[in-house]
């Protein structure tokens, strides 16, 4: 069984995915694989730098992800061609570790896919997980983690789907608006009835 795992920004899908990690699943991480495969001396780095300059690349050969993102940010042009690179590639390598955790006898592979609805990679999972918060505590931890102020919060949020959509989209929702100890339980409950066996 493949497990899609996500949520929104700041929804603390980073802490389930720890938290199933911990609890021996292995796990294909979207967000890792989309920096290995911008690697120095990538064919996708050297994509990137093809269409937006040098001025993305920085003195070590590493991509700059912040003059990156403020090129793309508002621009949705640019943004899709940015993804029409990356995409690609990530969902390429996410698979080939899918299959090589298959091949290890993983009954159960968890997808951590942060933009899973917005990249459209349903048809890559069995089960959709979603990682719920209200947008009030979803906007106050951004605030708090990025250093980022109200305005800039908003249009990070409202740049992905509403998280309501998504919530209809999912097979389960993990509620992570209350206390560690309830997201793990709400967890727990689901593993349980989807009869999901770790590896380790």
């Amino acid at each position: 069984m493949i497990i899609g795992l996500t949520g929104s920004i700041a929804s603390g899908k980073s802490t389930v995915a720890a938290m199933l990690r911990e609890k021996g699943y292995p796990i294909v991480d979207a967000d890792e694989i989309s920096r290995l495969v911008v690697e120095p001396g990538s064919p996708v780095l050297c994509e990137i730098k093809k269409a937006f300059g040098d001025e993305v690349i920085m003195e070590d050969g590493q991509l700059n992800r912040a003059k990156l993102g403020d090129l793309i940010f508002n621009d949705i042009e640019k943004r899709q061609q940015l993804n029409g690179i990356i995409h690609p590639a990530v969902r390429k390598e996410m698979l080939r570790q899918k299959e090589e955790w298959v091949a290890k006898g993983a009954s159960t592979v968890i997808m951590d896919i942060p933009l899973l609805f917005e990249s459209r990679l349903q048809p890559f999972v069995d089960k959709i997980l979603v990682v719920s918060v209200t947008k009030d505590l979803q906007k106050s931890r951004l605030m708090a983690r990025n250093g980022l102020s109200e305005a800039e919060a908003e249009s990070r949020i409202s740049s992905q789907l509403p998280m309501e959509v998504k919530e209809r989209g999912a097979d389960a929702i993990v509620d992570n608006n209350g206390a560690l100890e309830a997201t793990k339980q709400q967890l727990e409950a689901v593993l349980e009835e989807w009869k999901a066996e770790p590896l380790f």
